[in-house]
């Protein structure tokens, strides 16, 4: 996966807005306000992601890929390397997941509004 292929993919996704809130380089989407996926642009290595503590669990001992979220909460993210041992599909799946904790995370209101 590359910035573009991550950027488009993100951006499908219903209610989706871009941003660069931390700096000029860390590209953050965020649903309803809430961040479930970010990553520097200048060096596309990784991708950060939301994910159930448990499931997080099972990838990082399936994949050398899948870390604890840097500069994250640990428990609820995972740091996933674009060029290991994760594949493709997964990474969708994966960005497929964040995107729907955070949506199901929004206020009843915020959900009627994004989903028109």
């Amino acid at each position: 996966m590359n910035v573009e292929d991550f950027r488009d993919y993100c951006l499908s996704k219903q209610g989706v807005t871009e941003g660069f809130p931390f700096d000029e380089t860390t590209l953050v989407f965020k649903v309803g306000g809430k961040m479930f996926a970010l990553a520097g642009i200048d060096n596309f290595v990784s991708i950060n992601l939301k994910c159930d503590p448990e499931k997080s669990i099972d990838l990082r001992e399936t994949y050398d890929g899948v870390k604890p979220g840097w500069h994250m909460n640990k428990t609820h993210w995972n740091t996933v390397s674009v060029d290991a041992d994760v594949p493709y599909q997964l990474i969708q799946e994966l960005i497929d997941d964040s995107y729907s904790l955070i949506f199901k995370s929004l206020p009843k209101r915020i959900k009627d509004e994004l989903q028109g």
